[in-house]
């Protein structure tokens, strides 16, 4: 009886060393990963002394690493891009509800899951890029207008299998209507200019080579061509932005964000990361390293996208475009996109 006396008052003596080790680190696994990032984590650390042990994969790759590793999982924080692959993380029960004044006063509540679940830091517009060439230069286009006929032959899109195309179509099922998204998706298909190939860059690409008049890409593939090689610009220098529906509800914006996992040994300081990655400098450096906008608004945005124009944007929740994205896919499939 002693010797266990002696081994519980140990245990007792132990355990709050260990927690106060514990509150020191914060686990991220995140699916991106800029320069920018690397430095943001280092301000952090030493804001807070809190130590940033970093994994880094793609996306789907670091949700089975979690589940695989149960409720032992080190995961504090997890980060990727597109309210798909977020809801993808919460039918797989991965992350837990959060509550935050901080995160609930700064980030709009069309960027963050209504229970919590996730936080969205950076925002992806999906926009329209034309040929300056072939386009008129006043011309204004909706989503829903390229599926007019007189748009076949000239439209370039990536494939249906892409998580961005399959966002775009949750949300005009959610804005339009299941019928009304079949429809437009038909016309899509109706009106490409190809097979659907390559990503979001390779459609710009072919725009400025002539093989289609309008392309519809993540805002930032564009962003980083007028910032890349001369051979980059020099196809940039071709084509314009058009960020459609900008008279009615808005153009379609995705989400790079962020959830405390469900098992998180260390919640506490998964709040505090995220909370941080919400603060005014580090939304600038975040959004910087991809060329996207800022979820905090009053943020500046980089000196490329200020050249884009101010543009409206759609208030749909983006927990909407995961909710949506399994009746989006059979949509698309339906209607013959490939």
């Amino acid at each position: 009886m002693h010797l266990i006396r002696v081994i519980c008052v140990l245990a007792a003596c132990l355990v709050p060393v260990w927690s106060a080790a514990a509150e020191e680190v914060v686990n991220v696994y995140s699916a991106r990963h800029y320069d920018t990032d690397d430095a943001l984590i280092k301000r952090f650390t030493e804001e807070t002394g809190i130590k940033v042990n970093l994994i880094e994969g793609r996306s789907d790759t670091l949700l089975s690493r979690i589940e695989q590793e149960g409720e032992l999982s080190p995961a504090d924080v997890f980060i990727t891009v597109d309210a798909g692959r977020l809801r993808i993380a919460e039918e797989k029960g991965v992350l837990q509800p959060t509550r935050s004044e901080i995160l609930e006063a700064r980030i709009p509540a069309s960027l963050r899951h209504p229970d919590g679940l996730w936080f969205g830091l950076t925002q992806r517009a999906r926009v329209i890029v034309a040929s300056k060439d072939r386009v008129p230069a006043d011309l204004t286009l909706d989503y829903e207008d390229l599926a007019d006929p007189r748009w076949k032959g000239r439209l370039l899109i990536r494939s249906s299998s892409n998580i961005y195309n399959q966002s775009l179509v949750a949300s005009l099922i959610e804005n339009n209507g299941e019928s009304g998204a079949e429809a437009w998706c038909r016309g899509v298909v109706a009106n490409m200019a190809r097979t659907p190939q390559g990503g979001d860059t390779d459609q710009i690409r072919a725009v400025a080579a002539g093989e289609g008049d309008v392309a519809v890409v993540n805002h930032y593939y564009l962003a980083r061509l007028l910032n890349g090689k001369e051979a980059d610009r020099e196809v940039a220098s071709k084509v314009r932005v058009i960020f459609p529906n900008q008279y009615g509800r808005g153009t379609h914006v995705n989400v790079c964000g962020a959830g405390v996992v469900k098992s998180a040994p260390n919640p506490g300081n998964a709040v505090k990361f995220i909370e941080f990655l919400a603060s005014a400098p580090a939304q600038q450096r975040f959004a910087e390293g991809n060329q996207e906008y800022p979820a905090v608004e009053g943020i500046e945005t980089s000196k490329t996208l200020r050249g884009f124009g101010p543009f409206k944007a759609d208030a749909l929740n983006a927990a909407k475009l995961g909710a949506n994205n399994k009746q989006a896919v059979r949509t698309m499939d339906r209607a013959g996109w490939r």
